[in-house]
């Protein structure tokens, strides 16, 4: 029986990484199946540059749709979000995104804390939270808002990110599900959807 609700509820996995952290995604993308049941987000912190081609150079990768996601877009299955550059990227009750513009949090616009908190609130015990390389403690109180709401937390082996501070202070401050090696990132994923 509960399998069964397992099976049914809507599931959604969350990438939150900065410094050190975009190799490891390119190579989580390019092992992905082409087609998954879950939405992936991503909030990588980066800089404004509307020359930016991020979105392009992760689509470059995987077989999936990548996108930036927009304001009060309804979230879908198979489709990669991109958080955008200098916004909040929150995740509503109703399964929509919004944009929010106010200041930033551990110096951070996106802040990985505030889409791991807002989607956990979302998806409850269907969320999967990934953290990945870098250098500030952004979405270790994600991670804990995850857990609280029965989610499965996993972060990087911070022997093998490139810079080990972020992932390291979850691991530090909180019980993760999981540590992973870069190469068992993606299989997560897969298993999910």
């Amino acid at each position: 029986m509960e399998k069964d609700i397992l099976k049914d509820m809507e599931k959604m996995v969350v990438i939150g990484g900065s410094a050190g952290s975009l190799k490891v995604i390119l190579h989580i993308l390019s092992k992905l199946k082409t087609w998954l049941e879950i939405p992936v987000v991503i909030v990588l912190h980066r800089k404004n540059d509307f020359q930016s081609n991020l979105a392009e150079l992760l689509a470059s990768k995987t077989g999936m749709k990548v996108k930036e996601a927009e304001d009060k877009e309804p979230i879908k299955t198979g489709i990669i979000y991109l958080a955008p550059a200098d916004y909040h990227l929150l995740v509503e009750k109703d399964h929509t995104f919004s944009l929010d513009d106010s200041e930033k949090i551990n110096y951070s616009r996106p802040s990985i804390d505030v889409t791991f908190q807002t989607a956990a609130d979302a998806y409850g015990a269907g969320l999967t939270g990934l953290l990945l390389s870098g250098a500030n403690a952004d979405g270790v109180e994600g991670l804990k808002e995850i857990k609280a709401c029965k989610g499965t937390v996993a972060v990087q082996d911070p022997e093998t990110a490139q810079v080990p501070y972020m992932p390291q202070q979850a691991i530090d401050r909180m019980q993760v599900d999981q540590i992973l090696k870069i190469e068992q990132m993606a299989p997560l994923i897969n298993g999910l959807g």
